[in-house]
C-alpha cells in the first residue's frame, strides 16, 4: 500500500509542476482500469469524445465511459456542488480556472485542442445574413447563450473587437445584442434552433457544423482579425472515482491517435 501511495504522490508533484504544458505518464505498471469513467465535457466535444470513448472501451473492456455533456459553465457549477466526476474538459480556460481555484483539480489542466467561431443561418437564410455586420440589422432573430457560457463569451469578444473598428461602429455590439431572441443553454442548442428555422443566426464553433447539419445550415465566416481562438483544457479532478482510467483517457486524448480524431472533427492542435 505504501508503495502505491508514494507512486501517486510522485505523479501529483509532476502534474503540479507540469501545469498546462506537459502531461506525465503515471500509468506505467498500473493495472487495467475497471468501472465507470465519468467525464464532464463541453457540448462542442460530443462527437470526438464519443469516438474516443469507443476506442478507449475497446482497449479497456473492463471500463465504461459515461459522459455529461453541456455548457462548461453548467458543468463547472455541478462539479463545485459536489457532482462525482473523474475528468473535466472545458471549452474555455475561465471555467477551468474556477475549478482550479476551488481546489478541485488533482492534476492538470492540459490544453488539448483549439477551435474557432463561425456564424450559422438556416439553409434558406431568411435573415439574409452574409457577413458579421448583418447581425446588427433590426428585427434579426439571434440565438445566443449568455456570457457565462463559453460560446456566449467568445461571441461577445468578437462583437467587442468589431465595435473598435470604425467600419462596424462603436455601438455594433449593442445593436447585435438587441437582436438576441433566445438565450440558449449551450452551443448545440443554439445550432439546433437555427437548423429548425426558429432563429435567423447563431454563433457556433466551426466544429459544430458536422455532416449532419451541412444540409440544414449555411456558414458565414468571421474575419480572422475579429475572430477568437477557443482553447480547450482537461483536468483530472480530486476525489476522482477512477483516477487510473482518467489518466489513461487523457493519455489517449493527447496521443497521436487521439489528436488525429480531434483534428478529423475539425479542431485545431493545442
Amino acid at each position: 500500500m505504501r508503495r502505491v501511495w508514494v507512486t501517486w504522490l510522485g505523479v501529483w508533484i509532476l502534474g503540479a509542476c507540469a501545469g498546462r504544458g506537459t502531461f506525465p505518464s503515471p500509468t506505467a505498471g498500473a493495472s487495467s482500469p475497471e468501472g465507470e469513467l465519468i467525464v464532464f465535457a463541453a457540448a462542442s466535444l460530443t462527437d470526438p469524445f464519443q469516438e474516443l470513448a469507443a476506442l478507449f472501451q475497446q482497449e479497456h473492456p473492463g471500463t465504461k465511459v459515461t459522459f455529461n455533456f453541456g455548457a462548461s459553465s453548467a458543468l463547472r457549477t455541478q462539479i463545485l456542488q459536489g457532482a462525482p466526476a473523474d475528468l473535466f474538459a472545458s471549452a474555455d480556460e475561465k471555467n477551468m480556472d474556477e475549478i482550479v481555484r476551488a481546489g478541485r483539480v488533482a492534476e492538470g489542466p492540459w490544453i488539448f485542442a483549439t477551435n474557432r467561431l463561425v456564424i450559422v443561418t438556416p439553409a434558406s437564410n431568411p435573415g439574409r445574413v452574409t457577413t458579421l455586420m448583418d447581425l446588427a440589422r433590426p428585427g434579426l432573430r439571434l440565438a445566443l447563450p449568455g456570457p457565462e457560457v463559453p460560446i456566449g463569451a467568445y461571441a461577445r469578444e468578437v462583437l467587442a473587437r468589431a465595435s473598435k473598428d470604425p467600419a462596424y461602429g462603436a455601438d455594433f455590439a449593442e445593436r447585435v445584442l438587441r437582436n438576441v431572441a433566445s438565450a440558449e443553454p449551450n452551443v448545440k442548442a443554439a445550432l439546433s434552433r437555427v437548423a429548425l428555422g426558429e432563429a435567423d443566426a447563431a454563433f457556433v464553433y466551426r466544429t459544430d457544423v458536422t455532416p449532419a447539419y451541412r444540409g440544414k445550415v449555411q456558414v458565414v465566416e468571421i474575419p480572422d482579425a475579429l475572430n477568437v481562438i477557443a482553447r480547450y483544457p482537461i483536468a483530472l479532478l480530486k476525489e476522482a472515482p477512477h483516477p487510473v482510467a482518467g489518466h489513461l483517457f487523457v493519455e489517449l486524448l493527447r496521443s497521436p491517435r487521439g489528436q488525429e480524431i480531434i483534428r478529423r472533427w475539425g479542431f485545431g492542435s493545442p
